[in-house]
Formats: C-alpha cells, structure tokens, sequence
C-alpha cells in the first residue's frame, strides 16, 4: 500500500437533527450533524413524514394548483 494517500479517521459524535447521537468512524471529523438518521427517516419507521426544505413542497402545491384550476 502507498504511504501518506488514505484519510485520517476520527471516532466521531454524529447528532441528527431529531436528536439522536451515535458515534462511529468517520473521515469528517469529531463532530458530524446530519438533518435525517435511521431513527427518523420514514423507510425505517415507517411513518410518512414531510422534510420540507426551502419551502419546496408549497412551491410545488401552488404550481400545480395554478395548473389544475384552469382545466
């Protein structure tokens, strides 16, 4: 193996925004915060759940209002 090329790990502290922590290695750093885990995202728990970003899911809503209302 060459010297010098792989990344530095770290045992990490990874905080979700749910606030669950669990640490684990990771190339990132010592502290890693993520917006959906396991314990939260819907595949897992299987519970719907809208992660509005930007307001991106009225956007969308208001774009195909306009469009349904005109037929």
């Amino acid at each position: 193996m060459k010297d010098n090329i792989h990344p530095q790990t770290h045992q990490a502290k990874i905080t979700c925004a749910c606030g669950f922590e669990i640490e684990a290695g990771s190339t990132k750093g010592q502290n890693v915060h993520v917006e959906i885990c396991s314990n939260c995202h819907p595949f897992y728990t299987g519970k719907q759940r809208f992660v509005d970003t930007a307001g991106r899911i009225d956007r969308f809503r208001k774009k195909y209002a306009a469009i349904s209302g005109k037929k």
